[in-house]
């Protein structure tokens, strides 16, 4: 899949959405429907809330295809070496992907390496056009598992 990302701006905060990373949870429609319209083109109009309940919702964003960066943010201080020391959780999703919170490198089948910092979804029912992610097709092939 191609890897395309899209980016939507205001004054404070950058939406990012990375498609072939998303799962269509359906999360962010649920969470914001004024935000989220997937039948439309934009279909992220984050004008219509507020930037923290835009972090609040991307902070939930079960696959890591939404992030966001502040626009006018101070650079960031050097982490301390305690800071950098990062847990890895991997939860089995019922009848879904296995998402991987935290930093991780997965080794693609042709050998291309990526450096994942955040979320991952993972396919666990080997339909997925997207492998190794999951791009919710567990849904349309009834997976149970």
């Amino acid at each position: 899949m191609k890897d395309i990302t899209k980016q939507y701006s205001n004054d404070d905060i950058t939406v990012i959405w990375k498609p072939a990373l998303c799962v269509h949870a359906g999360e962010c429609v649920k969470a914001l429907p004024n935000v989220y319209k997937p039948r439309e083109s934009p279909w992220i109009t984050i004008e219509n809330a507020t930037t923290q309940e835009l972090i609040d919702q991307i902070k939930k964003c079960p696959s890591g295809a939404l992030s966001y960066k502040m626009n006018h943010s101070e650079p960031a201080s050097p982490a301390s070496e305690e800071d950098t020391l990062q847990t890895i959780e991997v939860n089995v999703m019922p009848n879904g992907p296995v998402l991987v919170n935290g930093a991780c490198k997965i080794t693609h089948a042709d050998g291309r390496v990526e450096v994942r910092n955040t979320k991952v979804a993972l396919c666990r029912c080997g339909a997925s056009q997207n492998k190794p992610y999951c791009d919710g097709h567990h849904k349309k092939i009834g997976f149970e598992g």
